[in-house]
């Protein structure tokens, strides 16, 4: 008995070949020489006149041996897509993560689904925002984010001050030079606040992605051994078509 996933393996071969075939009987119905043939013979008028040979051409395309074919090509694709389809009403499997099961009896359609949905899920988490790693972060409920510790830092003023380089005499006044000293003023106390999250928790994320599409490929290769339920339909169809 073949199984589901051997129908999927030539499915796709049959369905090319089959238009393949198809395109080319179009295009030999398409030429109206190859439809026509005639057969001409020459008798002269009188007995000793100029005898000619006879013509002849045969019918190299016919419209009913075209649709005999088409039918048998045809069958063969329309047979095996509802063997694939009714098959796959039937195909169904266990979602399976760390030994339990976490979707039970999933359509082989829907564990497709989900496989192409979790690429896209994990593409997704991958362009979360991470926390930096260069601060301590806790979270804060009340806030509802993470928040890092108070961080003092001085607020100052700079304010001019004279240095005598040398002192007044008779003669020189003095020489002062002038400089800035930052003499403190105030205090910041600084609190960071992000909506990003840890590196811990987005690796954690990406781990259960890759987890469960793991569980969902094993599934979906397991509903593709059903046994299938061969189906013929093509000729029941072909024959109402073309009959």
């Amino acid at each position: 008995m073949a199984r589901l996933n051997q129908i999927i393996a030539i499915e796709k071969g049959i369905k090319s070949k089959s238009l393949q075939e198809l395109a080319e009987a179009q295009k030999a119905l398409g030429k109206p020489a190859l439809l026509s043939g005639i057969s001409r013979t020459y008798r002269p008028k009188d007995e000793d006149g100029e005898q000619l040979p006879p013509e002849w051409k045969k019918v190299e395309v016919k419209a009913e041996e075209i649709i005999r074919q088409t039918n048998a090509v045809l069958t063969k694709l329309f047979d095996i897509t509802a063997t694939k389809d009714w098959t796959n009403c039937r195909a169904r499997a266990d979602v399976v993560v760390d030994g339990q099961p976490l979707l039970a009896q999933v359509p082989v359609s829907y564990l497709l689904f989900l496989e192409k949905e979790l690429v896209d899920i994990q593409a997704f988490v991958k362009k979360l925002p991470i926390l930096d790693a260069s601060e301590t972060w806790s979270f804060d409920s009340g806030a509802d984010c993470w928040v890092t510790e108070p961080v003092q830092t001085l607020k100052t003023f700079k304010t001019p001050r004279n240095h005598v380089k040398a002192e007044a005499t008779e003669h020189h006044p003095a020489q002062v030079e002038v400089y800035y000293e930052d003499v403190t003023i105030g205090y910041w106390r600084t609190v960071k606040f992000s909506g990003a999250l840890p590196a811990q928790r987005v690796n954690e994320l990406l781990a259960r992605i890759d987890k469960l599409s793991q569980a969902v490929k094993f599934a979906r290769e397991e509903a593709n051994n059903t046994e299938v339920e061969e189906q013929r339909m093509g000729e029941r169809i072909f024959q109402y078509l073309f009959g």
